[in-house]
């Protein structure tokens, strides 16, 4: 009497469950075909394009705008000896620094903790007056912030001054509009972590003699580390692109003393129609952006180790 048995996977030449996978991964991939269709032509196309016209000298105008030829890394040469590209780079750094690291970042936490634990009415106020210069666009608050700073400006009208403070102190009064317009979005992400901290902690520790500012610092900014790293990437990187309230506010003026790297690139390329050089510069940006996202990622990876 003979016993009738299954084929094994290697009698039938493939591994079991594999066309079933193979379609369980198609039914995944094919709703979301249209969608990487037009990522990879819109998203992935211009940046792969941008990265190879960076080792070209492509123009927008001239002989080389027809006919660009492949001169190597001659764009990042010239890029690391211009001392403009130095000089726009400083101040892209201390921009950075001072708006987003130290401006939003923490006004954005000071707001959050005192609106904490307020009424309703109070923090629907603050939230919605915050709020509203987040949403403006950036060529409406450059044209506020200006009528606020200009020579005949509200802030020498109170103060009784003639100070024409875009042109004495550019930078100071771009990082103070940025931080203006751009601290709601930490405020947002700081009120939501703050709402998961446990009020019984809070509260225990106060019964047990800790002072707010030990409270602080011991139980609440460890508890919200993570959105604190989260928070400090996401408008690290959102700064270092800022071009349009810089570029209505002062115009990287006067002369070069707050023209950032953004308005740099946008010199080079469409200014001068160096279109290779100005992606070479857009190029830099891109690596110096993910070398900022990943120093926060390592950090916090480290904090939850």
């Amino acid at each position: 009497m003979t016993v009738a048995t299954a084929p094994s996977p290697s009698v039938t030449g493939s591994p079991a469950g594999g066309p079933s996978r193979r379609r369980r991964v198609l039914r995944w991939l094919l709703p979301l075909g249209p969608a990487l269709v037009l990522l990879a032509i819109f998203l992935a196309g211009p940046i792969l394009w941008s990265v190879y016209i960076a080792f070209t000298n492509e123009t927008l105008t001239g002989s080389a705008s027809v006919n660009s030829q492949f001169v190597g890394v001659a764009n990042f040469v010239k890029l690391f000896g211009d001392p403009n590209f130095i000089n726009s780079f400083l101040l892209t750094f201390i921009f950075v620094i001072g708006s987003a690291v130290i401006g939003q970042n923490t006004l954005g936490l000071i707001i959050a903790l005192l609106m904490r634990g307020r009424g309703r009415v109070t923090r629907s106020v603050v939230n919605g007056v915050v709020i509203a210069a987040w949403v403006m666009p950036e060529v409406v608050a450059a044209a506020c912030w200006f009528s606020f700073l200009a020579e005949d400006g509200t802030l020498n009208t109170v103060l009784g001054v003639s100070q024409e403070w875009l042109y004495t102190a550019p930078m100071l009064a771009v990082i103070l509009a940025n931080v203006w317009r751009g601290t709601a979005f930490s405020m947002l992400v700081y009120s939501a972590a703050l709402s998961e901290v446990p009020a019984d902690l809070v509260e225990a520790a106060a019964v047990d003699g800790a002072s707010p500012a030990r409270r602080l610092l011991h139980i609440t900014l460890p508890l919200i580390r993570r959105s604190i790293m989260a928070n400090l990437m996401l408008i690290t990187l959102q700064t270092l692109a800022s071009f349009g309230l810089i570029y209505a506010l002062t115009g990287g003026g006067p002369g070069t003393a707050s023209q950032t790297t953004p308005l740099y690139m946008y010199e080079q390329a469409f200014r001068y129609f160096e279109i290779g050089y100005g992606s070479a510069i857009a190029l830099v940006m891109l690596v110096i952006g993910a070398l900022f996202s990943l120093v926060y990622l390592r950090l916090i990876k480290t904090e939850d180790a």
